[in-house]
């Protein structure tokens, strides 16, 4: 038996990043998965590595379709004990440069398309059931071209808090999540701008020397979960992961890692 066996998951940013090895792990582990994102082709590939799950084509940015997520739930799994949210967006841009289409695309992803999964999830979700939304540990420590990522972030954290008070009784747990890799976050970023960027991060210390593994987040993230499902009145409230590396005070291996993982967009 599986650390998930027989539970229903919801997993909204399925196709890539820590939201897909969240998903295959839960399918590999017993659960019972709908996987939620905006393209079918990545969804097919996963439901067909992790040998199970339903596919559902999703742009939580539009309200519908975030009300057809509610309804796939209810439809294919009757009940939800974990819906995780791994989905974001980030505009690579100087504050100073940020247009009003990139707040209302960053704030309609990361914000508001969040509130609106939570809705449309929330009337099926078990009464044991656990809420986890991934966040960012830019919050404090702004980093100069996330501005506009960071601040939806921290958005996001208050509307939990709204959400927990208004339903006192469901677990939301929000997880801040530092640098990891593989990921496909950057793939729309600028390089000579990320580069300039990293130098500037790695200048303030806001820099990790290491970045995480996304498969082992994702793994750790279904083994917490799991551990936590059946004792209901326990939490995990807000946690923060990131590498115990420490910080580093030369960009030169972040760039490096930027140049072989980015497309070149300029």
């Amino acid at each position: 038996m599986g650390v998930l066996d027989g539970r229903r998951v919801v997993v909204v940013g399925a196709s890539a990043g820590i939201g897909r090895s969240f998903a295959l792990r839960a399918v590999r582990e017993g659960a019972q998965l709908v996987a939620v994102a905006r393209r079918a082709e990545r969804l097919a590939d996963l439901v067909d590595e992790a040998g199970g799950g339903t596919a559902v084509v999703a742009d939580i940015s539009d309200g519908d379709d975030c009300r057809r997520v509610g309804d796939a739930a209810a439809r294919e799994l009757g009940a939800v004990d974990i819906l995780l949210h791994a989905a974001a967006m980030a505009p690579l841009k100087r504050f100073a440069d940020t247009t009003v289409d990139d707040w209302r695309t960053v704030l309609a992803t990361n914000l508001i398309g969040v509130h609106q999964v939570i809705a449309a999830v929330l009337p099926v979700l078990a009464s044991s059931g656990i809420v986890s939304v991934m966040s960012s540990e830019t919050i404090g420590q702004a980093r100069a071209g996330l501005g506009a990522y960071s601040a939806t972030k921290a958005a996001l954290e208050e509307s939990l808090r709204c959400w927990h008070t208004e339903h006192p009784n469901i677990r939301f747990s929000c997880v801040a999540v530092g640098s990891t890799v593989p990921t496909e976050f950057g793939n729309a970023f600028d390089l000579p701008l990320l580069i300039d960027l990293m130098n500037d991060w790695a200048r303030h210390g806001l820099a990790q020397a290491e970045f995480m593994d996304t498969e082992e987040v994702g793994d750790f993230l279904v083994h917490m979960y799991a551990a936590a499902l059946p004792y209901p009145q326990v939490n995990v409230e807000h946690m923060i992961l990131r590498s115990p590396s420490g910080l580093m005070g030369d960009a030169q291996k972040l760039i490096e890692q930027a140049e072989s993982t980015i497309p070149h967009n300029s």
